[in-house]
């Protein structure tokens, strides 16, 4: 029996975070407990340590900036929007 070794690495998931600089992104965050918060906002700021995020909801308070081991652990997933 093997077990299935994941592709992501921190480098990759840097470059990828990298390339939607500046792009409109939705952002889904697992908050655990089956729960989940999902919401459109514009990637704009690459550190080397963390991204961060404006949501396009001007209400919005929840945290907009995240750690990149957060989303090879699973807590955070972007991905282009679809505008």
């Amino acid at each position: 029996m093997y077990m299935i070794k994941s592709v992501l690495n921190i480098d990759t998931i840097k470059e990828t975070v990298k390339n939607l600089y500046g792009k409109a992104v939705t952002v889904k965050l697992n908050l655990g407990r089956n729960k989940f918060v999902t919401f459109p906002a514009t990637l704009n700021g690459i550190y080397p340590s963390l991204f961060t995020v404006s949501p396009d909801d001007k209400n919005f308070l929840g945290k907009t900036a995240y750690s990149y081991s957060e989303i090879l652990c699973g807590r955070v997933k972007i991905k282009p929007a679809i505008r």
